[in-house]
């Protein structure tokens, strides 16, 4: 739980400051479900960029956290905070439209992937 807990605050502290790094499209509305829905269609690539990296930091940090704290079964801990996140991606990508590319991105690099290195990260760390 300490691992999801705290790539949840990694993610949502990157997405925080995401607006202020690489703007949203003029007049967009990005604190709403309902706004980022209308406005989905005026992003650029460059507007997916801290959203990819909040899911995939966040749930790397997760892993490694989750993975150091472990007392067994290290592995096994991280790559279930991968799949928590992963379940949380899936969803995302229906409830709001994203361009193809980079919901297959986003699913296929940012949770598994990034569990496993964070596991195997904590595993070498002493």
């Amino acid at each position: 739980m300490i691992g999801i807990i705290v790539g949840s605050i990694v993610n949502m502290a990157l997405i925080s400051v995401s607006g202020s790094i690489i703007p949203p499209p003029e007049g967009a509305d990005v604190k709403t479900m309902e706004g980022l829905k209308a406005v989905m269609h005026l992003f650029e690539p460059k507007h997916f960029i801290f959203p990819f990296l909040a899911h995939a930091l966040g749930t790397f940090v997760g892993a490694f956290i989750a993975a150091r704290i472990a007392a067994n079964s290290k592995m096994n801990y991280a790559i279930g905070v991968g799949i928590f996140f992963l379940l949380g991606g899936i969803a995302n990508v229906y409830l709001l439209p994203s361009p193809t590319w980079f919901a297959i991105v986003d699913l296929v690099v940012a949770y598994i992937p990034m569990a496993y290195l964070g596991g195997k990260l904590a595993l070498r760390v002493k």
